[in-house]
């Protein structure tokens, strides 16, 4: 492993359950987190731990999204659909019953929301005018995760099923699936050049697909001890992230998918139980952690420069 340099800079605290999700704003130090306790609340990087709540739904949130170029978020309420918040106002600008299961994960492409789902189904939300275009269900497991490659205009979704399946985003026909992992898939990202789509399962396994190749296998790891729940790329995507149950986080080298840096309670007073998800914020190259423990942690990571 390299010598990368990891310092935690800040520790924020006010979520009274666990941090499920985080979401980045228009702005580089703002910052968005849902969790259990149902509340949205945004912090600044720039003011530690002075978080401002901007709305508490009843049940639980696994899923933020902002909407860009808007003062808008989109937060997923378990069992009760999505809700268009508007973090600036701290109020709600609209709101969609989508399903009566949990929502895992929102992306927005264009003029389309998609939203993956408990019960098994991507569902496609006209943004304009918030109505449901369409419900794509290709499994009986849930739907987990979701990543956008506008090079060759597809979606690709994770399923509980340990099957991605790959979606046109022109007409949502499927274009290819396959069984990439043993267990659920978790987690799911295209490579900054759209090249490759790595994922992370429940079977602690990282995978690497050549999307040029008609995702073919190209690279795997053993990358964690237990399940990884999500990846997020440095702002210059050299470099990506990992977050996991086992309680750790994972600093890689995108290209090699070569490990440089264990971040764990033990050696950088890290999180006590699950990482739950990431966010790589250009403010400063810092990434932040959300965790079970409640808390969401800020980490300075310090690459060596050329010809060190």
């Amino acid at each position: 492993m390299s010598s990368i340099q990891v310092r935690k800079v800040h520790s924020f605290n006010g979520h009274r359950d666990c941090v499920y999700t985080l979401a980045g704003s228009t702005m580089p130090s703002i910052f968005f987190s849902g969790g259990g306790d149902g509340m949205v609340v945004k912090w600044d990087l720039t003011t530690p731990n002075e978080g401002v709540l901007i709305a508490t739904l009843p049940n639980s949130i696994y899923a933020l999204h902002p909407i860009k170029d808007s003062d808008l978020i989109i937060a997923g309420h378990n069992y009760e659909g999505i809700h268009l918040l508007n973090w600036r106002q701290k109020k709600e600008a609209a709101s969609l019953k989508v399903t009566s299961a949990a929502i895992f994960d929102i992306i927005t492409f264009e003029g389309d929301i998609l939203i993956a789902t408990g019960d098994g189904a991507l569902v496609v939300v006209d943004l304009l005018n918030l109505q449901i275009k369409r419900k794509l269900f290709r499994s009986e497991k849930n739907t987990r995760v979701l990543a956008v490659n506008p090079e060759t205009g597809e979606v690709a979704v994770g399923y509980s099923d340990s099957y991605i399946r790959i979606f046109s985003l022109r007409d949502y026909q499927l274009k290819y699936e396959f069984q990439a992992h043993q267990n659920s898939v978790f987690a799911l990202r295209y490579t900054p050049d759209h090249k490759f789509l790595i994922s992370g399962s429940r079977d602690a396994r990282l995978k690497a697909w050549d999307v040029t190749s008609g995702y073919k296998q190209s690279a795997e790891v053993v990358a964690h001890l237990f399940a990884i729940n999500h990846i997020a790329f440095s702002p210059s995507g050299e470099y990506f992230a990992t977050a996991s149950m086992d309680k750790s986080i994972k600093v890689w080298q995108t290209e090699e998918l070569r490990l440089l840096k264990v971040i764990d309670k033990a050696r950088h007073a890290g999180h006590g139980t699950s990482v739950n998800k990431l966010l790589w914020t250009s403010h400063q190259n810092q990434l932040i952690s959300a965790s079970d423990d409640r808390t969401i942690s800020v980490w300075e990571i310090g690459f060596p420069g050329p010809g060190t």
